[in-house]
């Protein structure tokens, strides 16, 4: 079976751990960081195994105004933040993204369609300090193997293919991963549409307790399952402690 989704499998998380790296403590401020996407040199590619043919992530620019741009044909990788954060500082995130199309293959519910135009991930890192006895001995197991921690869950926040009825659902591959379902359907594709999460609310709606201490963003396009493509754009992305005056 193909290793086909950002947190689909045990072996995808070792290799994100690589990349958890701790940053230096941010200062106190109300936003901790926001990226417009005039480069991307503050994000870090991230492919799958045994996932030959790469999504591929670039910075169009337009009028003085610059996106991320995000296309995927048959294919699968995503790119991962350089920092992690403090969630319970700044447990808000808010971005803008577009979509041109949705796949008509993709479904939630199945690995077969587990596809999506673009996804915003939250990473939650395993905290030993507050792991029960016999997650410390699964974790320590497997970081004996492996020579690092692997991240301990993650929220998926999608562009879904299809409208239904429920609003956050576990990830075909791992219910170590919820997907929040933001928008659902080709109603509005080919159009900016804004959103604003509060990732603490949502873990705990998700998961019915509260998340580890650090997490880390991450976004993707894929479409290596449904064979299809499609183009996605994201024009900034924002994390920050206070809900900041909306003037979109």
């Amino acid at each position: 079976m193909r290793h086909r989704s950002f947190i689909r499998s045990w072996p995808l998380l070792f290799i994100l751990a690589t990349l958890l790296v701790p940053p230096a403590m941010a200062q106190e401020r109300s936003v901790l960081f926001r990226e417009d996407f005039a480069s991307l040199a503050g994000w870090k590619p991230f492919y799958l195994t045994k996932i030959e043919k790469h999504s591929t992530y670039t910075i169009e620019r337009d009028k003085g105004r610059h996106y991320l741009k995000a296309e995927s044909n048959a294919s699968a990788s995503a790119i991962v933040y350089k920092d992690s954060f403090n969630v319970y500082d700044y447990p808000n995130v808010r971005w803008r993204w577009k979509v041109e199309r949705v796949y008509k293959k993709g479904e939630t519910k199945t690995k077969a369609g587990d596809d999506y135009p673009l996804r915003v991930y939250v990473l939650f890192e395993y905290d030993p300090q507050r792991a029960g006895v016999f997650e410390k001995m699964q974790y320590g197991l497997l970081k004996s193997l492996n020579g690092v921690y692997p991240p301990h869950s993650s929220l998926s926040y999608v562009w879904a293919n299809k409208e239904q009825a429920e609003t956050i659902v576990t990830n075909p591959y791992t219910d170590r991963s919820k997907m929040v379902l933001l928008r659902q359907g080709a109603k509005n594709a080919g159009i900016w549409q804004y959103e604003m999460v509060n990732i603490m609310e949502d873990y705990q709606k998700a998961f019915g307790k509260k998340p580890p201490l650090r997490a880390r963003i991450a976004i993707m396009n894929d479409s290596d399952n449904t064979g299809e493509s499609s183009v996605s754009y994201m024009e900034y992305i924002e994390v920050f402690r206070r809900t900041p005056v909306d003037t979109e």
